[in-house]
């Protein structure tokens, strides 16, 4: 029986001997999803995309997609209707592949190159599944103990060319603002998250948000008679009483009241700048409420890496997604929210 020291030595061994290039690939294959080991579950269609009937019978094939009609308005769908996969030219497989490289966290770059895509069809695909993990946070609800607050970016105009004025002097990326304080250069994303891993964050207005703001991103978001737990900022007082919430009000320069405290917000906070300043060296406002619904998927939601992957995979399989790859860059780039 050889011993786990000389089988490591003989893996050396072998390793070494390998050309530059076999070295590469062996290496590259450590790191890979195993998405193809593993059986992947398609959705199959429970209602009519159009009506909602449960009525509807199978009328053969397109490609290799079952193809169903309704009994109750005569239309014809597959099991992809109105979701990202519908017209996709690339396996399942490679989808499900991908959403591997996403909840891990993988650059475009390495993720087009496992996934055997090109890089902008990787970039589009990640907003594509970001686009409908939206739909999963509009059905959010936090209760129990939720902690509030709002952190700040830098306002970005990363990725804006086509037909776009910059409405300021250009800057090298990455500097901080031309104006000091809290300016209309900087982003304010108010945010809340409950102690259970469930967290809820928009892009709200620039500069120092006011009621409005805030009520735009909390009402219908938390549970009434929840535990309000915020900062000292006079806001949020009109915000509990118009949610029916118990306020914890942190009293200024202290940082507990009793057994309160804002800790976790705080460290939520912390986590997704560190997330957009080394994982994607800063992205574009105009993307910006996508990585904060991506942040509160993949960091916050209490599921492990390989059951995280496993409901997104099913979400979009079922989710309607409009999205399309020519409109992407027409959005505005600067996302504010409408009362």
């Amino acid at each position: 029986m050889l011993s786990q020291t000389t089988k490591l030595d003989i893996i050396k061994q072998l390793f070494d001997s390998l050309s530059d290039k076999e070295k590469e690939n062996f290496l590259n294959s450590l790191t890979e999803p195993k998405a193809n080991n593993k059986i992947i579950d398609k959705y199959k269609a429970t209602h009519c995309p159009y009506c909602n009937s449960d009525k509807f019978v199978k009328n053969g094939k397109a490609k290799t997609h079952q193809r169903y009609i309704c009994k109750t308005c005569n239309k014809t769908f597959t099991d992809t209707n109105k979701t990202i996969l519908f017209n996709t030219k690339k396996d399942i497989g490679i989808w499900y592949k991908y959403i591997d490289c996403l909840v891990n966290k993988y650059p475009l770059r390495k993720t087009a190159k496992i996934c055997g895509i090109s890089l902008p069809t990787a970039f589009v695909w990640r907003h594509k599944i970001l686009d409908t993990l939206q739909t999963m946070m509009n059905e959010t609800t936090l209760n129990g103990v939720v902690e509030a607050d709002e952190t700040f970016l830098t306002l970005s105009y990363k990725g804006n060319h086509k037909n776009f004025k910059l409405p300021r002097k250009a800057k090298k990326r990455g500097t901080s603002a031309t104006l000091r304080g809290l300016s209309k250069e900087q982003v304010c994303i108010s945010c809340a998250i409950n102690h259970n891993g469930l967290s809820i964050s928009k892009v709200s207005n620039l500069g120092k948000p006011k009621l409005v703001n805030l009520l735009n991103v909390l009402a219908n978001k938390i549970a009434k008679n929840s535990i309000f737990v915020t900062d000292s900022f006079r806001a949020y007082l009109k915000v509990a009483s118009d949610l029916d919430l118990n306020h914890i009000r942190i009293p200024r320069n202290k940082y507990t009241c009793g057994s309160f405290n804002i800790q976790t917000i705080n460290n939520y906070h912390s986590k997704l700048k560190a997330m957009i300043v080394y994982n994607f060296k800063g992205v574009s406002t105009k993307y910006l409420n996508n990585y904060l619904v991506y942040h509160n998927f993949v960091n916050y939601a209490k599921n492990t890496l390989d059951n995280k992957i496993s409901i997104l995979f099913n979400y979009i399989q079922k989710t309607e997604c409009f999205t399309r790859s020519f409109n992407m860059s027409n959005r505005p780039s600067v996302p504010l929210l409408v009362s």
